[in-house]
């Protein structure tokens, strides 16, 4: 009887690590399918075109992703506040939107390998310019001032470290106004509700582009970063797929050509030891 108790005990765990070790990849190869939470308001990126197709440097990454494993790419929008929670959930598969690699994420998901890195920069309407006209841009040049970011951001956050330094010092704050896309940040500048927008860099040059008799860039802020996607902590064998993948198109020189299509420049990711320390 002991025996059978233990074998059933033994059963029931063997059952229950099964299901917390689920292999998405494999249910991915099953389904022929790959569902990829994304919040398409991120150009150059991630974002909408005019046809309502989502396209952009790490939907084409991802969609050569899905090719080679011979599944259908299907992507499901999500805010991008949501996008963590969504894929701890298991709302998805995978999450496509780009994020800035931190310690923070990583002790809740895993990262892939890199595609791109990241500067935050400022942006501000151009007849406030003459106002930031101190290179390299300071954080003091922001005290006192409202910027708009999109919620549950690295931007959004670098504005709550900028805040603790601006204390310390004896500055006024920041107002944060956090809101949920791209285009909202920049009509909060226009209707003058923030004095600046800040985003990376390489997300505002086409905004600065696009209404260049209305905003300018003020100058970069904050460190620079990595960007990558997050599979769940228990994804190891999508994750590590993935990355197999971004570092085969780096050999092969297709991330390079897609870097420079959309991004206008082109560097080499790394491979590991792109973590943060905290």
């Amino acid at each position: 009887m002991k025996k059978i108790t233990l074998l059933a005990s033994a059963l029931l765990f063997s059952l229950a690590t099964g299901v917390a070790q689920a292999d998405t990849l494999a249910d991915i190869k099953a389904k022929g399918a790959m569902t990829v939470g994304i919040d398409p308001t991120f150009p150059p990126y991630e974002y909408t075109n005019d046809s309502g197709e989502i396209v952009g440097y790490s939907v084409a990454i991802m969609q050569d992703f899905a090719r080679q494993q011979g599944v259908k790419l299907e992507f499901q929008k999500t805010a991008f506040s949501g996008i963590l929670p969504g894929l701890i959930s298991g709302a998805f598969n995978a999450e496509g939107s780009s994020l800035n690699v931190t310690a923070e994420r990583a002790k809740k998901v895993l990262f892939t390998v890199p595609y791109s890195k990241t500067v935050n920069g400022i942006l501000v309407r151009k007849s406030d310019a003459a106002n930031y006209s101190e290179k390299p841009l300071t954080i003091t040049a922001l005290a006192g001032l409202k910027g708009a970011a999109k919620s549950a951001s690295v931007p959004e956050q670098l504005l709550k470290t900028f805040n603790e330094t601006l204390k310390k010092e004896g500055l006024k704050p920041i107002t944060i106004i956090s809101v949920d896309t791209l285009d909202q940040t920049v009509s909060t500048l226009m209707t003058r509700r923030a004095d600046f927008v800040i985003d990376d860099i390489a997300v505002l040059a086409p905004v600065a582009q696009k209404y260049s008799d209305k905003v300018a860039q003020a100058g970069e802020v904050g460190p620079s970063q990595w960007m990558a996607w997050a599979t769940r902590k228990d994804d190891a064998a999508l994750n590590q797929a993935i990355s197999k993948h971004i570092l085969a198109m780096q050999a092969s020189g297709a991330l390079g050509k897609l870097q420079q299509q959309y991004l206008g420049t082109t560097f080499t990711v790394p491979a590991n030891d792109f973590i943060p320390q905290e």
